[in-house]
């Protein structure tokens, strides 16, 4: 694997992992492998086929999105989401 391609990588792990520590994923995770009767294999296997089925949807449309030229007007889209979101958080309720 060439060097820039090696930064690549590790920027999108980094960056993933980073967003799915203590999200609710993780959470339900947890939940589920407290469960005494349910096999710690059992819910890694099930949550990592979970996560690979979602990235590959998210590959898949980020794909499509660069086909129609639209990724510019979907990052301002999602960007203004995460404002918003991030101020029904702080100021919700």
């Amino acid at each position: 694997m060439k060097l820039g391609n090696m930064q690549t990588f590790l920027t999108i792990f980094i960056t993933v992992f980073l967003a799915e520590l203590g999200d609710k994923t993780q959470l339900a995770t947890m939940l589920y492998s407290a469960d005494a009767p349910i096999s710690r294999w059992f819910v890694f296997l099930a949550s990592s086929l979970a996560l690979v089925v979602a990235s590959a949807l998210g590959v898949l449309f980020g794909s499509l999105i660069a086909e129609l030229g639209i990724e510019t007007h979907l990052k301002k889209l999602a960007g203004a989401a995460f404002i918003l979101l991030g101020v029904w958080t702080l100021w919700g309720k």
